[in-house]
């Protein structure tokens, strides 16, 4: 909690002091090549005003999205921290590189890349960058190092520091401005109030529960009214750090030397959000800006988010590795990816695999463990008041027909099949409608290509699972003990 407190003093602070304190950068103009710096938020979905959001102000964000290209249909490829983080700075998609098991390779089984796949920052550094990543405050940030969260064994060389300030004279940088999100609001109601209280301290009010939306498939519970209006405000303390770092390239003269990009590693951590392949655990924010970008721009093609490699690679005048997955959307001649897919695999200690391929008519999802819950126990997830709620609800009969039939079904279907762009909360399973059968023969058959080409092939080994659950295990945790077990003993049923 010190360390929280501790960010939020540092979003509070006068950009004008900011400004004060880095005076120290390159000249206008004199990277002979641009720096670029990324915005990697935590646990959130575009629910910003610059997407379309009400109740929320993201005047910082919004600002990147007018003078630069906003994606309305970003996705990623994995719903959770690790995976996704994995996939994004190798520019690989996570089940290609093994990396796809949520906290894998932590204990004494570990995780090598493939040959000839390297971290971005590897071979920024080969192209001459430095190599950062923290909280983009510079002398009044806090010092550390952000967070990775990589799956993969790798060499914390490939970071020269926290900060950019450290470069040599003239050197452009490849920052990585890593912020919490929505992980900001906790899992309690104590910090969920909390957080609501600091946003009407510093902002002068705080978004109330009765102005927030909700998906349909989750009740207008007031807990779950106090959690989503107080991850609004972590959403805008996100924007006012963005802010904060704006100001200090400004200040520093070179943010038209660099290329800024605002996006999330998944959604918003809920019952049916992060872990899951819909909308609400797959669609991110991605704004990008800066030199060569187009200004005021709003594209409506899919978009994955390991492309940022990619974008990143082709800014900094460095070749794409022939064995790289991402693609540059904005490259001479670019021709807009006709589907993107998603994967999600272990997450903790509870086991699962789903598969997704999305074109711009459709979300098609695959379960592999059909009579598995949607709700597994999972500690994590069951740790969270709202989930908590929505158990206690469930029990007492207090949901409506439509949350209890996606929330709480005993078995889910293997297939699912969404008009998304119509069906925008992913409610109406339309797999089992004969008028779109051969729809669903088209999708099936593109992401068993998809699978078959990231050598996708099966469950995790139970040696490495054993592995890593020793370190889940090391501080003591009966909850994650009983939920091996359940896992253990479902496999062992076929279930």
């Amino acid at each position: 909690m010190g360390s929280r407190r501790r960010w939020l003093t540092l979003i509070v602070m006068a950009a004008e002091t900011l400004m004060g304190l880095c005076g120290a950068g390159l000249a206008h103009g004199a990277a002979a090549r641009p720096n670029v710096l990324w915005f990697v938020v935590d646990d959130m979905s575009p629910d910003l005003s610059c997407y379309g959001a009400r109740g929320v102000a993201t005047p910082n964000i919004d600002r990147l999205a007018r003078e630069g290209t906003l994606f309305e249909h970003a996705f990623t490829t994995a719903p959770v921290c690790s995976p996704s983080r994995s996939a994004l700075i190798t520019g690989m998609v996570q089940t290609a590189i093994g990396a796809h098991h949520h906290r894998s390779g932590r204990g004494v089984l570990k995780i090598e890349l493939p040959a000839g796949i390297r971290p971005l920052p590897a071979i920024l550094q080969d192209a001459g960058y430095h190599t950062c990543i923290g909280d983009g405050l510079g002398p009044v940030g806090d010092g550390r190092l952000g967070k990775t969260d990589y799956n993969f064994q790798w060499d914390p060389a490939i970071y020269a520091g926290h900060d950019w300030a450290a470069r040599k004279s003239g050197q452009p940088f490849f920052m990585q401005v890593m912020l919490p999100g929505g992980k900001l609001r906790g899992e309690k109601l104590e910090s969920i109030r909390a957080l609501s209280k600091r946003a009407i301290d510093t902002f002068g009010a705080a978004i109330g529960p009765d102005d927030v939306e909700l998906p349909p498939y989750y009740p207008r519970d007031p807990v779950l009214l106090e959690d989503r209006a107080a991850y609004l405000s972590a959403v805008r303390f996100t924007d006012a750090h963005v802010g904060l770092v704006l100001a200090r390239l400004e200040a520093e003269g070179i943010l038209d030397d660099t290329l800024v990009i605002f996006m999330t590693d998944h959604g918003i951590s809920h019952a049916r959000g992060k872990q899951f392949l819909y909308d609400e655990g797959t669609r991110i924010p991605l704004v990008v800006r800066g030199p060569g970008i187009p200004r005021g721009v709003r594209r409506e093609d899919l978009v994955e988010q390991i492309d940022l490699a990619a974008i990143t690679l082709a800014a900094a005048g460095v070749a794409r590795p022939v064995t790289m997955q991402a693609r540059d959307p904005f490259a001479p001649g670019y021709e807009p990816r006709a589907a993107v897919f998603a994967a999600r695999d272990r997450c903790d200690e509870t086991v699962d695999r789903i598969r997704s391929v999305r074109t711009p008519a459709w979300l098609y999802v695959r379960n592999f463990h059909p009579r598995r819950p949607l709700l597994q126990p999972n500690a994590y997830k069951d740790g969270k008041a709202i989930v908590q709620r929505l158990r206690e609800l469930h029990a007492t009969g207090s949901l409506d027909p439509l949350q209890e039939s996606l929330l709480f079904v005993g078995e889910r279907p293997e297939e699912e099949l969404y008009a998304w762009p119509e069906d925008r909360h992913q409610v109406r399973n339309l797999a089992a409608d004969p008028a779109h059968a051969a729809d669903l023969a088209d999708l099936r058959r593109r992401l068993e290509g998809w699978m078959a080409a990231c050598g996708d092939t099966g469950p995790e080994p139970e040696a490495m699972y054993d592995s890593d659950m020793a370190v889940y295990l090391a501080p003591g945790r009966p909850d994650v003990e009983r939920n091996i077990a359940t896992m253990k003993a479902w496999a062992t049923e076929g279930k």
